[in-house]
């Protein structure tokens, strides 16, 4: 057989004997040619039909003699899998900024022989280990490239089994199949497709998407996965929550946080149904969070849940697109109110996590690692979001008697840092335009370590007369 060179009619020569002929390393030569052409765009556009039907049948052949020979087991099977590889360089870059291609590849059924290629080197890698990896990866990176861009790309790659297929790959040990694998995914999701994850028999997918964001951060697509696209669905994220451990949860919420902590809740279109679920879920578990009061529970991953939980919705009900909806919701106001009695008692009862201290360190107070800093500033600060210009939500604290609790927080801790600055923050919503609130401030008797000068940052004041409280707008110079 000649030597390769650069021109089209060797290498449609080359394709259109390659199939009567035993394979040899010299057709490898022709292969990497063949490739090397393809990454200029002008010679792209003019490849024949005919040439990447020839090699279509030569990618089949190789899996036919693949699975002929048990996979692997073959002295001329280091051959085969060097050839898979270099015919999927080829069909990665044929698709490169190149629509043309991409639909002539789908027309030729590429994207079906190559997830039979694919599952057949999957199969291969976890019985033999790495001697599949290179075609593998080299597999997937065409899948990404073919779909990028082109819809029905995207959509025969779903339709052909795509979930079950990633799940395998995404499961896998190498770091770089499972990379190409989440950038196959991220570019073939789409909000019918995210909401199909729902479903119970492609929830494992998704529930192993996430268990990747939580055991390898650093693995970008599958954050963005979650990120750009779980994230919007309520099904989806509430089917993920109610199917995941407490460890998997907070990884959820750390990204829901983060997600809003961008400025994320309008924008990136977090629906209400995974704010009301959310709520629902601190309502029911927001007790557990006690057990860290005998400090056996430092560990424990349900009171840590709810820790993040309550970070979350802080952030949720600061969001102008969230809070309206969480402030009708049934029953979490009281909940918070009821929790920050309970905590506060506890920590007035003995010496524990959620006592108030002044010890403070050169590291700013108390001790970051404890699960229970800034808790007790947290509660409150949700208590001030949720009373907001909501007249039904300031009315529920007062009848819970949650506004002395808040003043008797107004004074600086070392354990919740600026929870005198939220105590003030919630005080302020709690009071604006309601003349009973106020009439309840200023008859209070002073009591407690409330600290009623803080109330002064607020534009207001609060004097002492004939035993009782009167409160006043302070003149403003």
């Amino acid at each position: 057989m000649a030597a390769p060179t650069d021109s089209a009619m060797d290498i449609s020569s080359f394709f259109s004997g390659l199939l009567n002929e035993k394979l040899c390393p010299n057709h490898l030569n022709v292969l990497k040619s063949f490739t090397s052409m393809l990454r200029r765009q002008e010679y792209r556009e003019e490849v024949e039909k005919d040439v990447f039907c020839s090699l279509w049948s030569l990618l089949s052949r190789l899996r036919e003699e693949l699975e002929a020979s048990g996979e692997g087991e073959e002295e001329g099977d280091e051959l085969n899998l060097q050839l898979m590889a270099e015919c999927f360089r080829a069909q990665r870059n044929a698709c490169v900024q190149s629509p043309r291609n991409q639909a002539l590849l789908s027309d030729l059924s590429f994207i079906d022989e190559s997830l039979k290629v694919i599952s057949v080197l999957q199969r291969l890698y976890l019985q033999c280990g790495g001697v599949a990896l290179d075609p593998l990866r080299c597999g997937l990176q065409f899948l990404g490239n073919i779909a990028v861009g082109n819809q029905l790309c995207k959509d025969s790659l779903w339709t052909l089994s795509l979930p079950h297929l990633m799940l395998d790959l995404l499961s896998g040990k190498d770091e770089k199949v499972v990379s190409y694998a989440s950038m196959v995914l991220h570019t073939c999701l789409d909000e019918e497709k995210v909401e199909e994850l729902a479903k119970p028999d492609n929830i494992p997918l998704a529930l192993r998407v996430m268990e990747l964001c939580r055991t390898h951060p650093d693995l970008d697509w599958t954050v963005l996965i979650a990120t750009q696209h779980f994230l919007k669905s309520s099904a989806l994220v509430v089917s993920m929550y109610s199917g995941i451990s407490h460890l998997e949860r907070m990884t959820l919420l750390e990204l829901l946080a983060a997600q809003l902590g961008e400025g994320g809740g309008g924008d990136s279109g977090i629906p209400g149904g995974v704010a009301a679920h959310l709520a629902s879920s601190f309502q029911t578990g927001c007790r557990a969070v006690l057990a860290l009061a005998s400090g056996s529970a430092d560990g424990d991953e349900e009171a840590l849940t709810v820790i993040s939980l309550l970070d979350v919705l802080c952030e949720m009900t600061s969001d102008l697109e969230q809070f309206m909806f969480l402030q009708d919701h049934a029953g979490l106001l009281q909940a918070t109110v009821a929790l920050l009695q309970e905590v506060h008692a506890l920590g007035k009862a003995s010496k524990n996590v959620f006592s108030s201290s002044q010890n403070f360190s050169s590291s700013g107070g108390g001790d970051p690692s404890s699960p229970s800093v800034s808790f007790k500033a947290h509660l409150i600060r949700l208590i001030g979001n949720l009373c907001h210009r909501h007249p039904f939500n300031q009315n529920q604290v007062r009848e819970l008697d949650g506004i002395p609790l808040i003043l008797d927080n107004c004074s600086i801790d070392s354990n919740n840092p600026f929870i005198s600055q939220w105590a003030i923050f919630a005080i302020r919503n709690i009071l604006e335009q309601n003349q009973e609130n106020q009439a309840l401030v200023a008859a209070m008797d002073r009591r407690g370590n409330a600290d009623y000068s803080a109330l002064s940052e607020l534009g207001l004041d609060v004097e002492k007369r004939d035993g009782a409280l009167l409160l006043k707008t302070t003149k403003k110079h």
